[in-house]
């Protein structure tokens, strides 16, 4: 028996062949998705949105942060028994952002804006930085950006210390 005799059931040849398998005729050859796979809306977002927490930042010079601002940003999630994989991080720089359309995609229950204020969003309401405000079945809070935030300074350390006492009220810690 030679091994173009092997008859072969259907199950083990779908374990074989895990993708598309094409049986006669000619391959129906399509342009590849190139869109990430996190893209469903117009803004591209970094994380799962698992906890719908938004997460808005303006970083020109990254697709959505600097290495030193995503790895603080991390620590203070930990802090807040959160993950990358909880929170949508979203770059201003990338395209401008309303308020309607990210809720439209995101349906964020919290907005936490590091940098960008809330007119930046077109948010039709003010509040000052360190400030939770609650506004349409969402609770939004505008800090400073991540960079200044994170500096080693006095000033750094102050701007720290009241993002914690609004996270820790937010989050209820």
């Amino acid at each position: 028996m030679s091994l173009n005799d092997i008859d072969l059931p259907a199950l083990a040849i779908s374990e074989l062949y895990k993708g598309d398998v094409l049986v006669g005729g000619t391959p129906d050859v399509r342009e590849p998705d190139v869109r990430e796979p996190d893209l469903q809306g117009p803004y591209r977002r970094l994380g799962d949105n698992k906890r719908n927490i938004t997460i808005l930042v303006d970083s020109p010079e990254s697709p959505f942060l600097p290495d030193e601002q995503l790895t603080f940003l991390t620590k203070m999630l930990e802090a807040c028994k959160l993950t990358i994989g909880d929170v949508a991080i979203v770059n201003l720089a990338g395209a401008p952002v309303k308020v309607s359309a990210l809720k439209a995609q995101l349906s964020p229950t919290i907005i936490l804006l590091f940098g960008p204020g809330p007119a930046d969003i077109e948010l039709p309401l003010h509040f000052p930085m360190f400030k939770m405000q609650a506004y349409d079945r969402c609770t939004y809070l505008s800090a400073p950006s991540l960079g200044e935030i994170g500096r080693p300074t006095e000033e750094g350390k102050l701007l720290k210390s009241k993002l914690w006492v609004c996270l820790k009220a937010l989050f209820q810690l």
